[in-house]
């Protein structure tokens, strides 16, 4: 038999990253994501998520799958896509039907009708529903049960979170995918992904967010008794302190990405007054003397920023502060050097560091952060084909097998974009 290849594509407006798993034994039988390909090419017509240049865009995902094909030596056909973006919504919805056996148990088939229901929320205009999650049933009138079949009842009933995208959005982004000759598995909210590759089941029981800081946005979603509670993206990123650097500075972004990627900090008390650098040794012009700790003023008030808007959202659910597992800091941005610690600081919860779990390789771009939301893809993948632990505790992909259909719309989308 084949092997199974899972393939998951993260477009951002900084990098277009492929990263390319399969499933192999592991400890107790059960089988581990190996991750045999992860690459990244610089991004073009991409921008806060979405697509702004359908030529640009092809020409870096083509060029990625084409560097993903070569690493592992294998023909890539298939992804799972990661979609993100400020045009992304999320709201509430509850979906109410009858139990359909004279007995009164309940089968998969009215879990399903309940989900089914729960779609029929009013979608705004020109959006479309990208996932139907559900959080928890009510079985005549009893709240709070996770997982209603087998049970007796009269009235289901079952509130679930409703992800939706902008329709131009969803057609670019599938139109630039398959203009590379690449199929689509499934389109996935990035941040979903991301948060299946670096956080565990014990921690979205027990409250936590997960934030990923990337070039043009920061996405987050928080997590709470196994169900996602709220989720965003804002829009603010790396690119911003790169550019409050620039203008600080009076220079080039080129330059002013290399001092931050290279020197910058997020704690100016980190730095000594007396601490300088020469902007020439950055790809500078001309020889200019500027001082380090005036770098990581222009840094830390940006990120403080970026903070702060995280933490509105968290009062929006009434969990700033009182998230017990923390927050969990992945993405390019996360590797600010001083993050943590600031974040640690403004947020008021305990913050860690969000690098790929539960997956191993020899490849060390797969440990990365940046590598989250691709990996985290090719786990979903996994997944929702089945050939893992797909029911693990805590896990949202367990929702998501056999009730989390794209809607028609989408389908339609699909076929009509192929070439």
């Amino acid at each position: 038999m084949a092997e199974e290849i899972y393939t998951g594509l993260d477009i951002g407006s900084h990098a277009i990253r492929v990263a390319v798993g399969k499933s192999v034994p592991a400890v107790g039988g059960k089988e581990q994501v190996h991750i045999i390909g992860a690459v990244e090419v610089p991004s073009m017509g991409v921008n806060k998520g979405t697509i702004t240049g359908i030529e640009d865009a092809v020409s870096s995902v083509s060029k990625a799958l084409e560097q993903a094909e070569r690493l592992t030596g294998l023909p890539l056909s298939a992804s799972w896509v990661g979609i993100t973006g400020s045009h992304i919504l999320s709201q509430e919805s509850r979906g109410v039907v009858g139990v359909a056996r004279s007995d009164g148990e309940i089968r998969e088939e009215d879990v399903e009708r309940a989900i089914e229901a729960a779609r029929t929320v009013a979608t705004p205009t020109n959006y479309e529903i990208l996932h139907v999650i559900p959080k928890s049933f009510i079985v005549d009138g009893q709240r709070g049960i996770k997982d209603p079949v087998g049970m007796n009842g009269i009235r289901l009933e079952v509130d679930a979170l409703i992800i939706q995208g902008l329709s131009s959005q969803i057609r670019n982004l599938t139109k630039c995918v398959y203009r590379t000759g690449l199929d689509i598995e499934d389109l996935v909210y990035s941040i979903l992904a991301t948060a299946e590759a670096v956080v565990t089941g014990r921690q979205k029981e027990l409250g936590v967010c997960v934030l990923n800081i990337g070039a043009s946005t920061t996405s987050l979603a928080v997590f709470e008794e196994g169900d996602v509670l709220h989720t965003a993206v804002l829009p603010v990123g790396g690119v911003h302190v790169t550019s409050d650097i620039a203008i600080g500075l009076r220079t080039s972004l080129d330059v002013a990405e290399q001092v931050k990627l290279r020197t910058a900090t997020c704690r100016p008390d980190d730095v000594t007054k007396k601490e300088e650098m020469d902007l020439l040794e950055f790809g500078g012009m001309q020889s200019e003397i500027v001082g380090r700790r005036f770098v990581a003023d222009i840094t830390e008030a940006r990120v403080q920023e970026i903070f702060e808007l995280v933490d509105r959202e968290l009062q929006k659910v009434d969990r700033s502060g009182m998230l017990p597992a923390g927050v969990v800091l992945t993405g390019g941005g996360a590797k600010l050097a001083g993050i943590l610690e600031v974040a640690k600081d403004a947020l008021r919860l305990p913050v860690s560091l969000g690098t790929p779990i539960g997956v191993s390789s020899v490849i060390e771009r797969a440990h990365d952060p940046a590598m989250s939301t691709a990996i985290g893809l090719v786990l979903w993948g996994q997944n929702i084909r089945g050939a893992g632990d797909g029911g693990k505790f805590g896990s949202v992909l367990a929702k998501f097998k056999g009730v989390d259909k794209f809607a028609e719309g989408i389908k339609k989308i699909f076929k009509s974009l192929k070439p």
